[in-house]
């Protein structure tokens, strides 16, 4: 078990993103996007916004195609981070849909309302603006591709780290029925249901998809201050359905529309206590996945979305694409700081988000160049309210029968793009690559933020016997974030600002031969700015961050049995957004200011091998290494009157020094079928799971997964069998400190002074134990 970094290690949190495949033993080259001619493996991706091979891509990319995920057994997302450098992508701490995702060491790890992540989620070129509902589940992947570094030009804002694209597959061929069920470990019992029906042959084609993904918890609340409810901590219970209709409506022109929707019914997660609570009795449990809460272990996601694609091939040179997207989501949500049956600092939470976006793109592929172009625009809501109760430190330090702190408010944005970028041929060995993106951005927000004597809840009986009384509510949570805009004293208007930023990208390729390529590339991106939605006076909003990143690169192919893909890269992050406590506030304070205050360099390397041994055996790998710090954190000194560089006491989070992979991939024949035997070791060297006085590091770790699948001959029944984290491994992946180490001796944790609630909260959450997982499935 891992313990505070004071005292040694940390503890662990991994997961989530179920992707919910529908799996296939006999889908073509051409439906992956990948060829295999008996050597090494063609594959197509279109991280440029056109269809191109991977190794004539001046771009760091990993793609993973559909028959790799299913014969790796790839079912969540996280899993994903395994075969990509440098990569983290994780369930935030705490929820159940949330996604943190870090790559070459940017990200966001603040799920607040309005807060953007700075990686991009994209669906069939949707983008999903808010990291709460990203933690989405998938029917029918063709692909998932991992671009890292910043996508300024063609994806926009929030890319400053990279993008992840999911790639559905489009529809060909006659009527298809697909049923997989899995059992596994903690009972899993999920149902996967896929097809297409051609209602005009080769012309109009409607296709679905349903899932229901269950599974008991790994642990379990071993006290709660509420009946009656469920006590499963880290368990399952999502439903998720798709529908598709594809339209060719003639030679030149293409039509889809597609709707989704999921539910997540899972219980809240319930974090593992590192340090004996003050205030309660209850021993530090035996299992990191046992919990204590004061909270409904309920938890609800909702996500709804749909989008319209039009693509018109003009000419056989030219084309145009419209996408219209539309999604909403909202979240109930129960986050226990303390993890207590005593309301020491609990959070119940409430979100409600919608975006709505319009693309309009157009390709242009000459003799010597290809040219992609469009505008892009985007309107989004985020709302929320969280109530910080304090129940107790209301008794004891107030005499009130309770205290809380209620924050509610919306952060609404617009924005407008126009972007071009070029791959021109200037010789037979040399091109270049050019482009640029101009975004004019805008935003209102508004927060109340009060400090009420009572425990409240964000709605009537939220906890049973509780009621909000919003006259006696409201004279405490006065609006702190707006305009006066006529003089009376009274904030009016919603606090707005604006932005505008040029994001440009130049790169030269040279092709040494048909099978060796070197690069060079310059590139800019920027996460938009944004307004604090924990502010407690009228504070402006916190400018863009901004990325400058340099590349140099390789891609190689040797003798059609080795694939080598090497990338060097720098980059340059200013301007860095945080939330942090007023220097005069006890540790977790709710006092907290937005500000630009960071600013962090990184270098690193980035290697990816595939070597096809035998036409039975490949071997492949990945290694990424990365030296991330910060070089400047500004703090205010009351006492000088000047600003103080505290960069020291800053790490860059979830950013693990070294990662590696080593996989293997061997395929035999017999009359029974096709059996496919893979294994991995996955290596994460350690990291911070918090970036301001880290109190949480992860050790070092390695992870070994092993899976069988089975193909009939006749192509209609298929099976496999995985085994994940083989060696039953404890690992840290999120957590919460609300404690400060004493000074003079912050190895010992008995001096620890409490923070806000007044408890040692310090709180680590998991990733998933072994699992062994049987699937099988029959298609027609």
């Amino acid at each position: 078990m891992n313990t505070p970094k004071h005292l040694a290690s940390s503890s662990p949190t991994l997961c989530a993103l179920a992707v919910c495949l529908a799996l296939s033993s006999t889908a073509t080259a051409q439906e992956t996007g990948q060829e295999n001619n008996g050597g090494l493996e063609k594959i197509e991706i279109t991280a440029r916004k056109v269809v191109e091979s991977l190794q004539e891509v001046p771009v760091a990319v990993t793609s993973i195609g559909e028959i790799q995920l299913a014969e790796k057994g790839i079912a969540v997302l996280t899993e994903v981070q395994q075969f990509s450098p440098n990569t983290t992508l994780q369930r935030s701490r705490g929820t159940n849909s949330t996604i943190t995702a870090f790559i070459r060491g940017v990200g966001q790890q603040d799920p607040l309302w309005g807060y953007e992540p700075g990686v991009g989620i994209y669906i069939d070129d949707v983008y999903i603006a808010r990291p709460q509902g990203a933690v989405l589940d998938l029917l029918d992947v063709q692909r998932i591709e991992v671009l890292r570094g910043p996508q300024g030009t063609l994806y926009g804002k929030n890319t400053i780290g990279g993008a992840i694209k999911y790639v559905t597959k489009p529809m060909v061929g006659d009527a298809t029925f697909k049923a997989q069920a899995t059992v596994g470990s903690y009972s899993q019992r999920d149902l996967k249901v896929t097809g297409q029906i051609p209602l005009i042959e080769n012309e109009l084609y409607f296709g679905f998809g349903v899932a229901t993904l269950n599974r008991n918890g790994f642990g379990t609340y071993l006290e709660s201050a509420l009946p009656n409810q469920d006590r499963e901590n880290y368990n399952k219970d999502v439903t998720a359905a798709r529908m598709t209709l594809e339209w060719e409506a003639t030679e030149d022109l293409f039509l889809r529309f597609n709707w989704d929707r999921t539910q997540d019914d899972s219980n809240a997660k319930g974090g593992f206590r590192l340090l004996p609570s003050l205030l309660t009795d209850a021993p530090v449990p035996g299992s990191v996945f046992d919990s204590y809460t004061s909270l409904p272990t309920e938890n609800e996601v909702e996500l709804d979305g749909y989008s319209f694609t039009a693509t018109w091939d003009i000419t056989d040179d030219f084309a145009l694409k419209y996408v219209y997207a539309d999604r909403e989501s909202t979240s109930d949500t129960n986050i226990d700081f303390d993890n207590t049956a005593l309301r020491i600092f609990d959070v119940p939470a409430y979100y409600d988000d919608e975006q709505e976006s319009h693309e309009i793109q157009g390709t242009y592929l000459g003799d010597n160049f290809k040219i992609v172009g469009g505008i892009y625009y985007f309107d989004a809501e985020s709302c929320g309210r969280f109530d910080a109760i304090l129940e107790v430190l209301g008794q004891t330090a107030l005499g009130s029968p309770g205290l809380t702190r209620e924050i509610t408010g919306c952060s609404n944005g617009e924005s407008i793009a126009a972007y071009v970028q070029g791959a021109i041929d200037l010789t037979d060995k040399w091109s270049m690559t050019v482009g640029a993106r101009f975004t004019d951005d805008e935003k209102e927000a508004f927060v109340n933020n009060g400090l009420v004597p009572a425990t409240i809840y964000p709605e009537s009986n939220w906890v049973p016997g509780f009621s909000r009384d919003e006259a006696f509510i409201s004279q405490f949570t006065p609006r702190v974030l707006g305009t006066d805009t006529n003089g009376d004293g009274i904030l009016d208007a919603a606090a707005k600002e604006s932005w505008s930023r040029f994001t440009p990208r130049v790169g030269f390729e040279y092709q040494m031969n048909r099978d060796l390529m070197f690069f060079v590339s310059y590139g800019q991106g920027f996460k938009s700015g944004t307004f604090n939605p924990r502010a407690q006076t009228n504070e402006p909003a916190a400018s863009p961050e901004i990325v400058d990143s340099y590349e140099i690169g390789m891609k190689s192919d040797w003798n059609d049995i080795l694939r080598a893909n090497i990338t060097v890269f720098s980059l340059d992050h200013e301007d860095r957004q945080y939330i942090t406590a007023l220097p005069s506030d006890v540790p977790g304070s709710l006092n907290q200011f937005l500000g630009n205050v960071g600013k962090s360099d990184a270098w690193g390397i980035e290697a990816d091998f595939t070597y096809v041994a035998t036409d039975a055996l490949t071997f492949t790998a990945n290694v990424g290494y990365i030296d991330a710090e910060f070089k400047e954190v500004q703090r205010f000194n009351a006492e000088t009157n000047s600003f103080d560089n505290i960069a020291d006491t800053f790490d860059v989070s979830n950013t693990p020094e070294v990662t590696a992979n080593l996989a293997m991939n061997y395929t035999y024949s017999n009359n029974l079928g096709d059996w496919v035997f893979n294994a991995n070791y996955y290596y994460r060297a350690d990291y911070a799971i918090n970036e301001e006085q880290n109190l949480l590091t992860q050790e070092g770790y390695g992870l070994v997964n092993v899976g069988l699948n089975w193909y009939h001959p006749d192509g209609e029944w298929y099976a496999s069998l995985h085994v994940k984290n083989l060696t039953d491994k404890e690992y840290l992946v999120g957590g919460y400190q609300f404690v400060t180490p004493d000074s003079s001796d912050p190895s010992n944790t008995a001096l620890y002074t409490p923070g806000l609630g007044g408890d040692n909260t310090l709180i680590g959450y998991y990733a998933d134990p072994r699992t062994v997982h049987l699937t099988v499935g029959y298609q027609f």
